[in-house]
């Protein structure tokens, strides 16, 4: 084991990771895509996910910050998604280090959502910066 798999689980031990058919059944989650706009563009994006960059993350989902976006408080279950679900796990648990107890990430990322068939939107929607 490397030890960046080794960080990888720690980050993982303290998230209830979803897959995608947990994220579809989730009536109030908020879903979160950090991946670049490229690959959003190319692949797609979960209907009513909102795109914010990676570099921006915890600004805006600090849920007593003064850069904080709309839509969510501390109990709001965050789900995080990435490419295939290892820069989510990280993003997660950082999010539940600045008071989003309830964050976690998406199991294998968009493309195990889009592979299962879910619905897709046409990628690009401008990420909150």
């Amino acid at each position: 084991m490397s030890v960046l798999d080794g960080v990888l689980a720690e980050a993982r031990s303290g998230l209830r990771r979803v897959t995608a058919q947990e994220l579809v059944g989730l009536e109030d989650a908020f879903v979160v895509d950090i991946r670049p706009v490229h690959n959003r563009l190319a692949e797609g994006e979960i209907p009513g996910s909102v795109p914010i960059e990676r570099i921006v993350l915890e600004w805006r989902l600090d849920p007593d910050g003064d850069h904080r976006i709309p839509g969510f408080d501390a109990g709001t279950t965050v789900v995080v998604l990435c490419n295939e679900g290892y820069a989510s796990s990280f993003a997660a648990r950082d999010l539940q280090r600045v008071g989003l107890a309830n964050a976690t990430d998406l199991v294998g990322g968009f493309r195990a959502y889009a592979a299962a068939g879910f619905p897709v939107r046409d990628g690009g929607t401008p990420a909150v910066t």
